[in-house]
């Protein structure tokens, strides 16, 4: 599903989900060139075609566990670089603070790196610049439609992991392998089911159409029009009446072990907080969404050489790896995985090099105006239409 090449035909985009290609010219249009492939304008942002000296310090915008001292004093030791962090809690919340100019790197997931791109907050990326994006990167984060566009690399990948269905398996005694205990009206777990507080999970239910109500025609849950939209929005709503908590990282872990809920959406890393062996996890049938997160440099970043430094630092298989299991994902770089039988376990838990496992997941990606499908006839529904149908949701 979420194949990963540039330069695809347009039907075989239309229907997996590829990366796009193409110029850019700023103007947000879209257009299909003689190959069939799509094409999508995004401004111009010039790229760094060499590295000077470092500067004194670089700041980084990331997620909880992904910057620690535990690299990062070795960072600035070796290069000068002091690093100053700041966290955020939420992809919106990411994307806000990019955009006032103060941080030169952000741990950009796929529903924030998609805007930062169109909108012009982040540049490519020189990846002769950064070594250790090489071989040991495993294909499956290479090239993907939501940090991958006209050619050009803007992001270098942290780590990435599915959005599974957890249980508690003391009451739901058969293993699901539908997600339709979570969405159906009469599912015997009503009141019990958690669900991810985000307008980002409207594709969550756009997968669930995609195999149960074929005629609405959804072929990326990314790139919805107004009536698939619609329907999504109505199945949300539907699943709201059952929902016993809308969860954040900081209250899914709580959510199964108080007993507030028996079934849901869930990550890997936090099914595996509950240290409980009755709380299982699943892949259902009709694939799931994902996350995928890579390092991005702001347009008009003040660090860039410390923060090009950053980023291949963290790329090499002992840093990368680190971070992986300090957060709780599988890791980018897959050499990381022999290094120790400790790496090796790690791995194996988080589907690190299985990419049969990972065709099944379509890796957030923001939705914009343009159709990600492949559809240039219309008009496609953006992140504000899902921000404004996610409030109808939650009422």
């Amino acid at each position: 599903m979420n194949k990963k090449m540039l330069a695809v035909p347009l039907a075989m985009a239309a229907a997996l989900g590829l990366a796009l290609t193409g110029c850019a010219s700023g103007d947000g249009g879209a257009s299909v060139s003689d190959d069939g492939t799509l094409k999508i304008d995004v401004p111009e942002v010039p790229m760094i075609e060499e590295l000077g000296d470092f500067e004194n310090e670089v700041n980084i915008l990331a997620w909880s566990g992904f910057v620690e001292p535990a690299w990062a004093d070795q960072f600035t030791a070796d290069t000068g670089c002091t690093v100053n962090r700041k966290i955020f809690a939420t992809s919106d919340e990411a994307v806000q603070l990019m955009r006032t100019g103060e941080y030169d790197l952000v741990s950009a997931s796929g529903d924030a790196s998609l805007r930062l791109i169109v909108d012009g907050n982040v540049q490519p990326l020189n990846t002769e610049l950064i070594p250790n994006f090489g071989d040991d990167i495993v294909s499956g984060m290479k090239g993907q439609l939501y940090d991958t566009l006209n050619g050009n690399v803007y992001g270098i990948p942290i780590g990435r992991g599915a959005n599974i269905l957890e249980y508690n398996s003391e009451v739901v005694t058969d293993e699901p392998t539908s997600w339709d205990v979570v969405w159906e009206a009469d599912s015997p777990y009503a009141g019990k089911i958690a669900a991810y507080d985000s307008p980002i999970y409207i594709a969550d239910a756009a997968i669930y159409l995609m195999h149960h109500e074929p005629d609405l025609g959804i072929e990326n849950p990314y790139a919805l029009d107004q009536e698939q939209l619609a329907a999504a929005t109505d199945l949300l709503k539907q699943q709201n009446e059952m929902v016993s908590e809308y969860w954040s990282p900081a209250t899914n872990v709580t959510s199964f072990t108080g007993g507030n809920s028996v079934v849901g959406t869930s990550w890997e890393v936090l099914r595996k907080a509950t240290q409980d062996e009755k709380f299982k996890s699943v892949l259902p049938q009709e694939g799931s969404t994902g996350w995928s997160d890579a390092w991005m440099l702001a347009a008009e970043s003040e660090s860039p050489n410390c923060a090009y430094a950053w980023m291949d630092y963290t790329s090499q298989p002992d840093v990368n790896g680190a971070i992986a299991m300090n957060f709780g994902m599988a890791p980018a770089n897959a050499a990381f995985c022999e290094m120790s039988d400790e790496a090796k376990e790690h791995c194996d838990y988080y589907n690190a090099t299985d990419e049969e496992y990972f065709e099944q997941v379509w890796f957030w990606t923001t939705p914009i105006d343009q159709c990600l499908d492949g559809r240039t006839d219309i008009q496609c529904t953006n992140y504000q239409d899902w921000t404004n149908a996610w409030a109808t949701v939650k009422g």
